[in-house]
């Protein structure tokens, strides 16, 4: 069986995971980062619920913030990233930009 994934029946809290029979939180890579990063874009873009209130708010500096934050990142890890990372980079900041642009007012 492998340690490193999230069993329906793990006891562990949303977000962790169970790991040589402790729950922790996940290994932080690259992948991991950006998405959380997404996430936040996403968030701010009013796409996602607050997951206290269950409210959208959309809050088009905050996105342009973590959009801006992402399009550095790209810029700095220049040649530096896999193939597969690359082309998430790519296609998540192009989604977000075209999310943003049409995002309301």
């Amino acid at each position: 069986m492998n340690e490193n994934r999230k069993d329906d029946d793990c006891p562990c809290a949303p977000g962790m995971i169970k790991k040589d029979g402790k729950c922790v939180m996940p290994d932080v890579t690259f992948t991991s980062f950006f998405m959380a990063l997404n996430t936040s874009a996403l968030f701010h873009l009013g796409l996602l619920p607050d997951p206290q209130t269950g409210e959208r708010k959309l809050d088009k500096m905050m996105a342009k913030h973590t959009i801006d934050t992402m399009r550095l990142l790209q810029e700095k890890t220049k040649g530096n990233l896999t193939d597969e990372e690359k082309e998430l980079v790519e296609t998540s900041l192009y989604d977000l930009k075209m999310r943003y642009v049409n995002a309301n007012p």
